[in-house]
Order: structure tokens, then C-alpha cells, then sequence
């Protein structure tokens, strides 16, 4: 199956090199290019990609608001955030927003193309080193999560390997049981957690203290 993908960036030369990058490759497919962040949902609605390639740092409206309106349609695609500076607050605000994972501008052109095929299966997490590190530079938790703490404790020790990024095989193998049987316990902590995939789901257990950034 081909990966419909979508970039949003408001530099010409960013997005041609991005395409080039991703139109090489016989599973994705470039369908669409937007040049500002308002100019992204027109795009979405027509051609309906799978990722969308957001930047954060945009004029008239950036990535974190514009991420926040596909979020908002009925099938929404995933996205990606493509940002210069890993430590840029904008790239924290953006995964509370729903965006399901960021990569640097600098990123060699196979680690793009993995990122992209990962964050389309929603089966691991993208940087969660990166992502522990900007939930600790907000300092101590202080958003109360409705669901939390409806977790059952299998259910609270998925989530806490969610965070350290394992998959649902490595899971299943730290905590001897069937992928099947973390897949069920992945699905349950989403929906307690009203989280739309993994990305968000450890961003709130970030955010309520359930796991502590720092260790």
C-alpha cells in the first residue's frame, strides 16, 4: 500500500527536497504541498494523505494550530512535525496538539522515510528520548488526566513501557505475554486515556505525573 503524504512548510526549498526524498521511495507518495499553515486543511480535504509533513514555525498560522484543525476532521491524518531546534517549545506544544511525532530539518533522508512509515502504523513511538526530554523542560506535572486513573495496573505497566518507546513485540516480551494481549491493553489505555495514539497517550501520562520525565 502507498503512504499518501502531504507537506506543509513555507520554504520552497525545504518542501523540494523533502518530495524528492519521499517520492524515491515505491511505497510514498507526495500528493499535495502547502505553503503556510491555512493553506494545509484545503490540501488534506482534496487529496486525503495518511501523514501530513507539518513545520512549526510558520506565517499567518503555524503548525501547532494548523495541526489542531486536521485533528479536528472526521478521518484525520497522522502528523509529523519537521522542525530546525529538537529543544524548541513549539515541538511540545505541537504533540499536545495531536501531532504524532517531530524529526529535525537535519535528518538523513532514511531516517525521514522510517519516520514517516512509523508514524503512519502508530505501532511505536518516534524519539521518545527526545520526547521525555521536552516533557521534562515543562518542569512538574500539573494537568489532571481524565481516565488515568482508571488504568488497571497491567494497563499502567504498558503505558510506562510505552513511554520508554518499546513496540508491541518488546512489550509483550518484558512483560511475557502475547502481542495480542498488549495490543488489547494498548487499545484500552487510548481509549481511558482519550488519546488518538501512543504519542499522545505518553505525553499524558508525562503531564499527570504518572511517569516522571526526569527517571
Amino acid at each position: 500500500m502507498t503512504l499518501r503524504v502531504v507537506i506543509a512548510d513555507d520554504e520552497d526549498l525545504i518542501r523540494t527536497g523533502l518530495r524528492i526524498i519521499l517520492d524515491s521511495e515505491p511505497d510514498l507518495e507526495v500528493v499535495g504541498e502547502a505553503a503556510d499553515g491555512a493553506a494545509v486543511l484545503p490540501v488534506v480535504r482534496r487529496e486525503r494523505p495518511d501523514v501530513v509533513l507539518m513545520d512549526v514555525r510558520m506565517p499567518a498560522l503555524d503548525g501547532i494550530r494548523a495541526t489542531e484543525r486536521l485533528l479536528a476532521l472526521d478521518d484525520p491524518p497522522k502528523v509529523l512535525v519537521v522542525t530546525t531546534f529538537e529543544n524548541d517549545d513549539h515541538v511540545y506544544d505541537a504533540l499536545r496538539a495531536g501531532a504524532s511525532g517531530f524529526l529535525l530539518k537535519r535528518t538523513r533522508p532514511d531516517d525521514l522515510v522510517q519516520a514517516v512509515r512509523l508514524v503512519a502504523t502508530g505501532e511505536s513511538l518516534l524519539f521518545p528520548a527526545a520526547i521525555r526530554a521536552l516533557a521534562g523542560r515543562r518542569g512538574r506535572p500539573s494537568v489532571r488526566v481524565p481516565g488515568i486513573d482508571r488504568l488497571t495496573g497491567r494497563e499502567g505497566d504498558v503505558l510506562r513501557l510505552m513511554t520508554r518507546g518499546l513496540s508491541n513485540p518488546e512489550i509483550a516480551a518484558e512483560l511475557v505475554v502475547s502481542p495480542e494481549t498488549v495490543k488489547t491493553h494498548v487499545g484500552n489505555v487510548l481509549a481511558k486515556l482519550g488519546a488518538r495514539d501512543r504519542t499522545q497517550a505518553v505525553i499524558a501520562a508525562y503531564e499527570s505525573g504518572f511517569v516522571s520525565p526526569m527517571g
